[in-house]
């Protein structure tokens, strides 16, 4: 008893308690807005599911608290193998649902695990391992090193793209690759490049290979651009985006009270529960409720930055850099296309939506920065 006891102190003297308290009650909040949306629901396991997923990452977040991320990043090269072939398991046993319009989980009693959000860890360490060793090599800004970097994302997008068709995921990982290179150190010349070959391929991209559904989910902030798709289900995504802006602003300042929500209790949103969480928040705890949600997701990915720059050393800096990029990214989409604002991509919130390989992720992720906040290097390693 008393080594446990022992232990149990030294965590909480050494890891990152902020990070995990914070975590805690984004999560907390979360399951509480999803048992409003799901607690009618015919199924009615999502409520379980979630807190399901909230155990065990909380379990992750001590067991990556006390792992040497250098070790893990040592591994590189297994871990994309395990990426690409975890990835690539959706070819054969991919399932999805005809609204979401891709076959991103692996289901199972139930239960779903989406492999495109447990690789993105993997990915952040990678890269963050690739960029260091090439800083270290004062080769980061050739060109060579930079093919090799963006053959890994193009590698592991091509797969998800490929076979489940999930281009949410695809955003997320271009958003991330981007975040590290800046912090990393390539200069712009090579963004201005890679920006003038997207501009260059997008519209052959956006011509023959996206469906009419991923062409309706981009387009729905812009409906005057509607007539251009030619096809009705923009109808039905221009439409939950509009319920989803009525419910927030029926809320008001403080909200129609936890499950007293009209669109919300009568199931009016389609995937609320999911991506669409936050109007659920708006609508039942009004401004001042999605006002907590922001600020928690804030201060989370403020203290990922800080510890990043505390740690003393490049590959900590850059794997903080992009936990930090992933929720940055996943928020400013979901809460924009919750207001209509972005396009409706799919995207869900961090913390807060349904989805136990979202949570698992989120936490595992949280506990590699508290490791790191751990184990900080002295500063003659440093390379940033």
């Amino acid at each position: 008893m008393k080594v446990l006891i022992k232990a149990i102190a030294k965590f909480f003297s050494e890891a990152d308690v902020l990070l995990l308290a914070l975590s805690l009650i984004s999560v907390v909040y979360g399951i509480v807005l999803v048992y409003s949306v799901v607690r009618n629901f015919e199924t009615g396991n999502e409520f379980y599911v979630q807190i399901g997923a909230t155990v065990i990452g909380l379990g992750l977040f001590v067991l990556f608290s006390y792992v040497d991320i250098d070790i893990i990043a040592d591994k590189s090269v297994l871990l994309l193998i395990f990426s690409a072939l975890f990835i690539s398991t959706l070819q054969f046993w991919g399932v999805g649902m005809e609204e979401v319009g891709n076959n991103a989980w692996l289901r199972f009693a139930g239960i779903g695990i989406q492999p495109a959000e447990v690789v993105k860890i993997p990915f952040i360490i990678i890269i963050a391992k690739m960029i260091t060793t090439f800083r270290e090599r004062k080769s980061l800004n050739n060109f060579l090193s930079l093919v090799q970097i963006v053959l890994v994302f193009g590698v592991l997008t091509a797969l998800i793209l490929g076979v489940s068709a999930d281009l949410g995921s695809a955003l997320v990982y271009a958003f991330i690759l981007l975040a590290m290179l800046f912090v990393g150190g390539v200069k712009l010349r090579w963004f201005a490049i890679g920006a003038a070959i997207v501009a260059a391929v997008f519209p052959f991209f956006w011509a023959n290979y996206m469906t009419d559904l991923q062409r309706a989910r981009v387009m729905a902030p812009f409906p005057f651009f509607a007539d251009t798709l030619g096809v009705g289900v923009y109808d039905r995504i221009n439409w939950q985006a509009n319920q989803s802006v009525s419910a927030i602003a029926s809320g008001g300042f403080l909200g129609q009270g936890l499950g007293n929500g009209r669109f919300t209790q009568n199931q009016s949103i389609p995937a609320q529960h999911t991506d669409f969480i936050f109007s659920a928040a708006g609508e039942e705890l009004g401004f001042l409720g999605c006002l907590i949600i922001v600020g928690l997701l804030v201060s989370v990915i403020v203290r990922c930055v800080y510890v990043g720059v505390k740690s003393n050393n490049s590959l900590g800096m850059l794997v903080c850099t992009g936990v930090a990029a992933m929720l940055i990214i996943h928020t400013i989409s979901n809460i924009g296309m919750n207001l209509r604002m972005l396009p409706v991509i799919g995207i869900g919130l961090p913390f807060f939506s349904y989805g136990g390989s979202a949570i698992v992720t989120c936490m595992a992720a949280m506990g590699i920065v508290s490791g790191i906040k751990m184990r900080p290097k002295p500063y003659r390693f440093r390379s940033l």
